[in-house]
């Protein structure tokens, strides 16, 4: 933690404890639910007045909630600042917060930043799932965005700018430089992204405008998930000492004004339709279904989670393959048996490399985009996590880094193997979306799972298969496969301390050989 998050920390000690010691020595009720509750509490670090568990958690947030969960077992009770919360580090018990109890655990935990411009009030990813307009935006993502009918629709645009990725890849690959991975994925999923949604390529994959939409994705999702004294102690929250709600506002101002230029061009159009998802948010819009300001917080939840984890997904598998030469020999192998002569991979050919399917199954299990899942708030008293209550009001962590490298469930489980996945027991996309016993879960799973997981899987494949397919990578003069750092740092994803540079070297394309002229018959 910061040197002056723990500064601000003592001080808003200092400012609550006449209040806090009042509270508790003076007014001194007993409060026979809470003694109740209390026998019940699952077990954890002893909190240290006022700041709680604050301490407990040096370094990156995953690892030490991991580090927790092996001294006090798989369910954790953590006090942060004034806050009382749960940490589940087992597929058993996440079964119970994201399954069993999803009905009274589907509010999520608002953070003072998150609520900026009142955009928690719109925002899919903050709504409660109890919420009318939650349930009316989920239901225009599962039914429309990311159905079956809906994805095929959008097929051809997004093979077209895996190809156009490819080709900026080439100049590069000309030049025989070394290419940042993550960042040039980047760009070309930002244009694949912005094209499913409304249309419009956002960034020439060549200049510095990915990267500035980059950074501001970024930017807008660390305001509101890094830790801030106003979700520690609520009581501040006026003050935002921090000025996380301030820039996180800022932030959203420029998305704001961003999507009303691409709205206006769309409404000046003179009744021109592009048959995309803007139209069909225009259309909603219309008939009063979602308001202006609705559709443009959609915009950016859809935005910023459609690129910077696809992206880094991408990255990772490819830290990976450079790291263990004989799996990325055997990948290259599969597209070669698989695609032959063809120039370029297109989905169609996913379901024949199901040897690539098992590497990003297995990179996600290694490097979850998101290690901890948003957290859940209980709504109401009643859910039970790991047989422990967990009362109203209770934030809800669930880390999903430390329940898929749980040794209990699978053998060697730092290592990268994707033969773990080779023959899975299920359809690859059921096990992305979390089984019953919730091993594996990279996106999630319940009422509050990703919603975009099967464009996600879509993507990331066919992304991978085509920089495999026209490239032979390479480490930089000097860099062996053990040298490629795979140390994750904690942000808006997983991100890699170290970022990914190799060198692709293009790969001739096998002409197909003409078939033999058979002897006319005489």
């Amino acid at each position: 933690m910061e040197a002056s998050t723990i500064l601000w920390l003592l001080y808003a000690a200092a400012t609550l404890a006449t209040y806090l010691v009042y509270r508790v020595f003076v007014s001194g009720k007993h409060n026979p639910k809470v003694s109740s509750g209390d026998a019940r509490r699952p077990p954890g670090p002893v909190p240290l007045f006022l700041l709680g568990n604050i301490f407990d958690l040096q370094g990156e947030p995953h690892l030490a909630l991991a580090r927790l969960a092996e001294k006090h077992g798989p369910v954790v009770r953590l006090k942060l600042g004034t806050a009382n919360a749960v940490v589940t580090s087992s597929a058993a018990a996440a079964r119970d917060v994201l399954q069993r109890y999803d009905h009274l655990l589907a509010a999520r935990s608002v953070t003072d930043a998150g609520r900026a411009l009142g955009n928690h009030e719109r925002s899919i990813i903050w709504l409660p799932g109890s919420s009318p307009l939650w349930k009316r935006l989920r239901s225009v993502c599962t039914n429309r965005l990311f159905s079956a009918r809906g994805l095929d629709a959008t097929r051809a645009l997004r093979e077209a700018k895996v190809r156009e990725l490819v080709g900026c890849l080439r100049v590069h690959a000309d030049a025989g430089k070394a290419v940042d991975v993550g960042r040039v994925v980047f760009s070309g999923v930002l244009n694949l992204v912005s094209n499913v949604l409304f249309s419009e390529d956002v960034a020439d994959l060549s200049s510095d405008r990915a990267q500035q939409l980059e950074m501001l994705v970024k930017d807008t999702v660390d305001e509101v998930t890094k830790p801030n004294l106003s979700d520690l102690f609520p009581v501040l929250a006026a003050l935002d000492l921090q000025g996380r709600r301030r820039r996180a506002a800022e932030h959203i101002r420029r998305f704001n004004d961003f999507f009303d230029a691409i709205i206006r061009r769309r409404q000046n159009a003179g009744g021109e339709r592009k048959e995309d998802f803007l139209d069909l948010l225009l259309q909603l819009h219309s008939v009063d279904q979602l308001s202006l300001e609705t559709i443009k917080s959609f915009l950016l939840d859809l935005f910023a989670a459609g690129t910077d984890t696809n992206s880094i997904t991408v990255e990772w598998a490819m830290a990976e393959l450079l790291r263990h030469p004989a799996v990325m020999s055997k990948v290259r192998a599969e597209l070669r048996d698989a695609l032959g002569s063809k120039q370029h991979p297109d989905e169609s050919d996913m379901g024949r490399l199901p040897y690539l399917r098992a590497v990003v199954m297995e990179t996600m299990r290694l490097h979850p985009p998101s290690p901890l899942l948003m957290p859940h708030e209980a709504m109401a008293d009643g859910a039970e996590v790991g047989g422990f209550a967990v009362p109203k009001g209770t934030k809800v962590i669930v880390n999903v880094w430390s329940i898929m490298r749980d040794p209990a469930t699978w053998p060697r489980p730092e290592e990268f193997d994707p033969g773990r996945f080779a023959a899975p027991p299920a359809p690859a996309e059921a096990l992305f979306r979390g089984g019953e016993r919730l091993e594996f879960m990279p996106f999630g799973a319940g009422r509050r799972a990703c919603p975009g997981t099967p464009m996600a899987t879509r993507v990331v494949t066919l992304i991978l298969a085509s920089v495999l397919h026209a490239f032979d990578w390479r480490l930089p003069d000097g860099m062996r496969p053990c040298d490629v750092d795979v140390r994750g740092r904690f942000g808006t994803s997983l991100n890699m301390v170290t970022p990914l540079k190799a060198v692709p070297v293009p790969v001739p394309v096998p002409v197909p050989m003409p078939m033999p002229m058979r002897p006319s018959h005489i």
